[in-house]
């Protein structure tokens, strides 16, 4: 069988028969060479192709990849208002830090591919950054204390 097109099949070379000679008068293949009516399984001839379709299936739409970023965002933001409530009440837990941790690690994720809205997604993580870095070089204090 022989296809013919952009992903057709390669031409697969017949393998050469086996040839043994009854030298104790057993068991002998033919003398006669026959060629195969069916070829075996055979490799793709342009692998380009498959490639191309692994990238399409792969590749994000655009507003997929900038409804993740703003989602990233509003995260970090409601993580960054759960910081300032809990040091205007004086009941920090000791949760947020790691929640912040957890926030900056997810904004470092891909680009939106909107150059305003990785901007702002930018400032927010420098944001988060900075908390974490005050919240790490306090000294433990009871939630209770003034700060």
């Amino acid at each position: 069988m022989r296809v013919q097109g952009p992903n057709a099949a390669a031409v697969a070379t017949t393998p050469a028969k086996a040839r043994r000679s009854s030298a104790a008068g057993g068991f002998a293949l033919p003398a006669e060479e026959t060629t195969p009516s069916t070829t075996g399984p055979t490799g793709l001839r342009s692998v380009g192709g498959i490639d191309a379709l692994i990238a399409l299936q792969s590749g994000e739409e655009p507003t997929g990849r900038r409804r993740r970023a703003v989602a990233r965002g509003r995260v970090a933001l409601d993580a960054l208002d759960e910081l300032k409530h809990g040091l205007l009440a004086g009941t920090l837990q000791p949760a947020v830090l790691q929640q912040l941790k957890t926030v900056a690690t997810e904004l470092k994720g891909d680009d939106s591919g909107v150059p305003g809205l990785d901007a702002v997604l930018r400032e927010i993580e420098l944001r988060v950054e900075v908390e974490i870095a005050k919240l790490a070089a306090r000294p433990e204090a009871p939630a209770s204390a003034g700060l």
